[in-house]
Order: C-alpha cells, then sequence, then structure tokens
C-alpha cells in the first residue's frame, strides 16, 4: 500500500464507513447519498487504492462547506432511449452518481446485451476499482472512464502546457475465479500522487513529471508552479502518444457523450464520466466468455517471471487479496489520513473510530 508503514493503526472496516457516513450525514448529506460515498472511499482503502480512498473525504468535506458539492437530489436526465442515458450530476457526490448509473445500466443490459450512461457535471467519482467487483461477479463486463473538464495536468504528447487530466479508464470482467480489476490512467500517475509527495516535500521513484520548460523530471512540485508544468502521459517522452491517445479516447467516452466538458466553463473540481455495462450471455455466452479469460488467466500466471520470485499477477488479484487480509485483520490507513480528518471530525462533531489491535 503506498505510503503506508508497518506500524500504522488499523480500523475495522465496518467502523470507517460509519465514520465517513456520519461525517457526511452531519455536513446534510442525504443519508442515501453518504452512505454510497462512504462504502466506496472505503472500498478503494481496502483495495490499497490509498490516494483515493478516505484520503478524499477532507476534501469532499471542503466541498460541501462551500457548496460546491450537492447535499441532495437526484440528477437530470437530459436525454434517455431503451439502453442509453445522459444525466446532468447536478454537481452531487460521484460516487453516488455512479452507483446510481450501474444500478440503472444492469437491468437494461440483461434486457439489450449492453447500456450506457453518460454523467455530465458530476463531482469526483473517487477509486474506479471500487465498482468494479460487484458488477464483475454477477457475470457482467463493465468500463468506466471519467475526466475533469475544470483542471488539466497533463499536456498532448508533444506539448509542455496540461490540457487534460490524468483521465482514468477501469474495466472489470469475470473470470471463474476472481474478476480481474483494470483501473489505470492515460498519464503515468494521478493528481493525487502528485499532491501527496508534493505535501511531503517527496520525491517520485521515477522521472514522471515535465517543468514548464519540457524538462523532464521526478520533482511533483512542477505541476504546483507558475508556469505549471506537466505530469507526462503514460509512455513518457518515448511512447507518449500512447498515453495521449488514451487521454482523447477517454474525452470523446466522457466530455463527448455528455455533450460538455472542456469547451464549457469550469465549476470547480468535478468529473462527467461514461459508464458502459455489457451482459457477458448476450454475446457468445457466458460460458464461452469464461473459457476464454480463464485461459487468458492461465496463460498470465504460468508464463516464466523475468524476477523468479515476483510471478505474473493478473490486474486486481494483489487489490482483492489486500482487501480480504483487511477485513480480517483491519484497515491500514495511509498516515496522512487520520489528521486531516481530525477537524473536520470536532467540527461535525463525530466521534473517531477507535483502532484495533492487528489480527493477522
Amino acid at each position: 500500500m503506498s505510503g503506508s508503514q508497518g506500524d500504522q493503526p488499523r480500523f475495522d472496516a465496518q467502523s470507517l464507513v460509519e465514520f465517513a457516513d456520519a461525517l457526511l450525514r452531519a455536513a446534510s448529506v442525504d443519508a442515501p447519498i453518504a452512505r454510497d460515498v462512504a462504502e466506496v472511499l472505503v472500498e478503494g482503502d481496502l483495495l490499497g487504492h490509498d490516494t483515493h480512498g478516505l484520503a478524499l473525504l477532507a476534501g469532499y468535506l471542503a466541498e460541501l462547506d462551500k457548496g460546491t458539492m450537492t447535499r441532495s437530489g437526484a440528477p437530470h436526465v437530459l436525454a434517455e432511449r431503451s439502453a442509453v442515458a445522459t444525466w446532468d450530476g447536478q454537481r452531487l457526490p460521484g460516487p453516488w452518481l455512479v452507483r446510481e448509473a450501474i444500478d440503472w445500466a444492469l437491468p437494461r443490459a440483461r434486457e439489450h446485451g449492453c447500456a450506457s450512461v453518460a454523467i455530465r457535471r458530476s463531482h469526483h467519482i473517487a477509486c474506479l476499482a471500487a465498482y468494479l467487483e460487484p458488477v464483475a461477479r454477477q457475470g457482467m463486463l463493465i468500463l468506466l472512464s471519467s475526466s475533469d473538464p475544470n483542471a488539466a495536468s497533463v499536456a498532448p504528447f508533444g506539448g509542455t502546457q496540461p490540457v487534460f487530466t490524468p483521465n482514468p479508464i477501469a474495466i472489470g470482467f469475470p473470470t471463474s475465479g476472481d474478476p480481474v480489476m483494470i483501473d489505470v490512467s492515460a498519464s503515468i500517475t494521478t493528481n493525487g500522487m502528485s499532491a501527496r509527495l508534493h505535501a511531503a516535500g517527496q520525491r517520485g521513484e521515477h522521472p514522471w513529471w515535465m517543468d514548464a520548460q519540457g524538462q523532464v523530471t521526478n520533482d511533483p512540485s512542477v505541476i504546483f508552479a507558475k508556469p505549471p508544468g506537466t505530469i507526462l502521459p503514460v509512455g513518457g517522452l518515448d511512447a507518449g502518444h500512447k498515453g495521449y491517445g488514451l487521454a482523447l479516447m477517454i474525452e470523446a467516452l466522457t466530455g463527448g457523450l455528455a455533450g460538455h466538458g472542456r469547451a464549457d466553463p469550469a465549476e470547480g473540481w468535478g468529473a462527467t464520466v461514461h459508464l458502459q455495462i455489457y451482459d457477458t450471455a448476450a454475446f457468445a455466452g457466458s460460458q464461452q466468455f469464461s473459457r476464454q479469460t480463464d485461459w487468458i488467466a492461465a496463460a498470465c500466471h504460468d508464463n516464466p517471471p523475468r524476477e523468479a520470485d515476483r510471478p505474473v499477477r493478473l490486474p486486481g488479484e494483489r487489490g482483492l487479496a489486500r482487501k480480504r487480509e483487511q477485513l480480517g485483520s483491519g484497515v491500514q490507513l495511509h498516515p496522512a489520513i487520520m489528521p486531516a480528518l481530525h477537524d473536520w471530525a470536532g467540527k461535525l462533531a463525530v466521534a473517531l473510530p477507535c483502532a484495533v489491535a492487528h489480527r493477522g
């Protein structure tokens, strides 16, 4: 888990959900919305995505305090056909909106084979991997992507000025065992990791950033400079056209299909979202799907590793193993997370969760 130390306290996962839920409800977020947000954030930490779990909660509470995140209501339906919808998220919390979109799309995917939702004006949607497992375990394939049209930290390949956000894309699909869960970005690293390293005065392990003059560096502070530098696209200086192409694809899926994005006035931290769910049974059949994915999974696992003590894993495998371990032994949060929530707990009169004895 990035940034975590072995001696950090652990917390019962359900107590963390209750804590986050209580903070959000104390901030006057509608109860069903608060619960979904709390569960999605803790799921991010369970899977090890500790820049996109409870690390986001203090920022969400600040947005609620400023009135730039909506506390209640419903998305406005802009367009709808049998298996396609476009929503205006009204700047409601993104985790709740994505879960609502999944609930809308699942039965329609079962009926029509696939279903899609595009969402404009969502608030931030947290960790994309946190949505994948429940859908994939139902024999469905889920594709989720997001961009933030209100910010820019990634330059197009060959350029030096930021145009895109990291533009994550995630896919989850079933096998006969655990699902495969892929959560990647069009950039080498994320805004969240860049901000964490910058706040700690630390450098990255590799030159993932570029200053405004086009010089690569392992110092994330360049993206906070004036003029700002950028995060490099996937592929870096050698093959960054690949990350650039991926970023453009995600812009088309999100801003293009939602009809709202970087061509519109900025409203603050948020997201434009595209969700698509496929029923594997509607194509060649779920058994044939699993026959293919099981073969690929076995071929990857059986592949001779470059380093003998580091066998090939499938995407999501380590995260699901970590989730199982942390559900049994307690969640080990990044050391910066609880201190960032102490003041909010005091302000909103919510008791802090108690650490648990390590049960490993």
